[in-house]
């Protein structure tokens, strides 16, 4: 074994490059099959960000089936997803940049089949007895923030277009019966989130296509129901938090039992359209996949008995499941692997990666491999947390030097980090840097009481958890008190700034498109979100009080430290003005403040070029702020008042 060189952390050579990460990862999302063949979406950075839907055909190739410029992405709820689906062989699509859906035909030629970009599309449903389509409408004729969400049912090639189902505030999973006589969905409205109270709705459906008889089967009453899905002999499945766990149920004769009761969750909150953690492989079989302490796990459940049998896999992820009684087909990572798309035979063998969203160039040697951890937290409570040790074989630190530490705030912020290859996380630990992921309490994957903590507590309780994660590994000798700094996106980014200005754990900050005036937020952000802090702090203007005194914006005289923003200039969750309020009081305060700002880039990052200068200026700035010399040459962000 080679001597390893002893070099300061943070000074480490890395293979694990901005170039890499942006080069070698292509994410794969929204998996679906039909007919043989299996469909999902690739996302390519050094497209401008743009999404191309791929298949699989019988022979083992992929063909790209949507060529530049479409760009297949939906805004409905500005997070998208679920943007297509396929019917006998063709797509229908929503594009991106014009909110329209197109269809592509089994010849490859592609038209627009509406016309208003004011409507914009997602999470739609086959109706093949009928040759219609049922979508989930998102119309913004009058405004964003008062935009009309609807269930709407069309012809494949987009006239006769009616709504179906409207009323309430938000709408999704338009599911049909295998028979196509049933269509169930899902509704809720202000100011509940889908992850706080759903309605499961059924009714029938006529020749034409419109719906009678709906009836409320399940939900509301704060229990979040989602995901609903037809067996094959047209029983209705669902998820449900109504015992404290996401757990799957089944109505049968009108009754809702339980499928298989475990103190864990099968299922995430429904950001995004077109979740699906599990699906039938015959009337007897699903295949799903459940997350317990922060790990996923593949599983086999007979719906005669409940039994759930866990499957055999090297895999610490999945989503995006989809079966037939030939194969399945789902998203899956590890710790050592990226997301890939994965084909499975039905019993759970042959597991084969058939498009992966990066290949690993780099030797396994250099990665840092997670640790779950569970750490005492305020009211004798405990929160839970995922660790990278710095890592990297060809280098040590001095024996008297303890490394820095980086912690992670997830988004959302109802949202959780899980132990699957990140390389910008590898990009720290490679470095010198350990790294916490903090899953504080109101994350997902822990239950239905560990996501109420939140619960007019935002602001405080993912502070503390933070906080008590960073003293956890200090009790411990595993990094350096003096150089801790934390850094989040969205959610992740307030969680950030309200830490740096209400605690004094931290010697430095970034935050990427995050939150500092929580009052700007709730009067401007769009509807999906609009009522999201009724829950998290309190109703508007009635809790203005508390709103001020959560945002970091108002309490700077708290800040002592240097902190970076990165900014997307056509973020719409979260306009530009909530980061440059809070770099001109810091730099007004005279401390060491950056503004790295990217036009054409919304709420996150996608084009290539931005993930780097993000990333690396990150790094950049920590290192002149923890005084250590990076051991590549890094483009400089100008930092005011250094």
């Amino acid at each position: 074994m080679s001597q390893k060189t002893i070099v300061p952390y943070g000074s480490w050579k890395s293979p694990i490059t901005s170039n890499l990460i942006v080069k070698g990862t292509v994410p794969v999302v929204n998996t679906q099959l039909h007919g043989g063949r299996i469909y999902f979406i690739e996302a390519r950075p050094a497209e401008q960000g743009r999404n191309t839907i791929l298949t699989l055909d019988e022979n083992g190739s992929i063909h790209e089936l949507t060529p530049s410029p479409y760009n297949v992405r939906t805004r409905v709820h500005e997070y998208g997803g679920a943007p297509y689906v396929v019917h006998e062989g063709e797509i229908i699509f929503s594009n991106f940049s014009d909110n329209l859906l197109y269809r592509r035909t089994k010849d490859g030629q592609i038209e627009a089949i509406t016309r208003d970009s004011n409507l914009r599309y997602a999470d739609g449903e086959v109706d093949a007895r009928r040759h219609r389509l049922y979508f989930v409408r998102e119309d913004h004729t009058k405004s964003s923030i008062h935009a009309e969400t609807t269930i709407v049912t069309m012809r494949v090639d987009g006239s006769d277009e009616r709504i179906v189902a409207q009323g309430n505030d938000f709408y999704s999973n338009p599911r049909l019966s295998p028979d196509g006589r049933h269509l169930a969905w899902l509704t809720w409205n202000h100011p509940n989130m889908p992850w706080d109270e759903t309605e499961l709705w059924v009714a029938d459906v006529a020749d034409d296509g419109h719906i009678v008889n709906a009836a409320q089967v399940a939900g509301g009453r704060g229990e979040s129901v989602s995901q609903p899905r037809w067996s094959p002999d047209g029983q209705l499945y669902f998820v449900s938090d109504r015992t404290n766990w996401w757990n799957i149920y089944c109505l049968r004769e009108g009754h809702v039992q339980p499928l298989h009761a475990l103190d864990a969750e099968f299922s995430a909150p429904s950001w995004q359209f077109g979740f699906s953690n599990y699906d039938f492989v015959n009337d007897s079989t699903i295949i799903c996949t459940y997350t317990q302490n922060g790990t996923w796990y593949l599983a086999q459940i007979d719906t005669q008995t409940g039994t759930l049998s866990n499957i055999d896999t090297d895999y610490t992820y999945f989503s995006s499941i989809h079966a037939t009684a030939d194969e399945a087909v789902f998203i899956a990572a590890s710790p050592t692997s990226f997301p890939g798309v994965v084909r499975m035979n039905p019993d759970g063998t042959d597991q084969q990666v058939v498009r992966a969203s990066g290949e690993l160039e780099i030797d396994p040697a250099y990665l840092s491999i997670p640790e779950s951890i569970e750490f005492p937290t305020d009211d004798s409570k405990t929160a839970h947390a995922i660790y990278y040790r710095p890592y990297n074989p060809d280098y040590q630190a001095p024996h008297d030097e303890l490394p820095p530490l980086l912690v992670h705030v997830h988004g959302g912020p109802t949202s959780a980090s899980s132990p699957v290859l990140n390389l910008t996380t590898q990009y720290w630990t490679s470095r010198g840097f350990a790294v916490i992921d903090v899953n504080y309490g109101g994350s997902t994957g822990y239950g239905r009481e560990y996501r109420d903590r939140l619960k007019g507590n935002w602001g405080v309780v993912d502070v503390q958890d933070a906080a008590n994660a960073v003293r956890y590994l200090v009790e411990r000798g595993l990094v350096d008190e003096r150089r801790v700094a934390i850094a989040g996106g969205s959610a992740g980014g307030y969680t950030t700034l309200a830490s740096l200005v209400f605690t004094d754990v931290y010697a430095a900050g970034a935050s990427h498109f995050g939150l500092s005036e929580l009052e700007i937020f709730a009067k401007e952000t769009h509807k999906f979100e609009s009522r999201y802090m009724d829950g998290l702090l309190g109703p508007y203007p009635e809790a203005k009080d508390v709103y001020y005194n959560r945002s970091p914006i108002n309490f700077t005289d708290g800040l002592s430290c240097p902190v970076i923003f990165f900014q997307g200039l056509d973020d719409k969750i979260v306009p530009p003005n909530q980061a440059e309020l809070m770099v001109e009081a810091l730099r007004k305060k005279g401390l060491p403040v950056a503004y790295v700002a990217f036009e054409g880039e919304g709420h996150g990052f996608r084009i290539g070029a931005n993930i780097k200068r993000s990333l690396d200026g990150e790094f950049y700035f920590y290192s002149k702020v923890f005084g250590f010399q990076p051991a590549d040459d890094i483009e400089p962000v100008h930092i005011d008042n250094l």
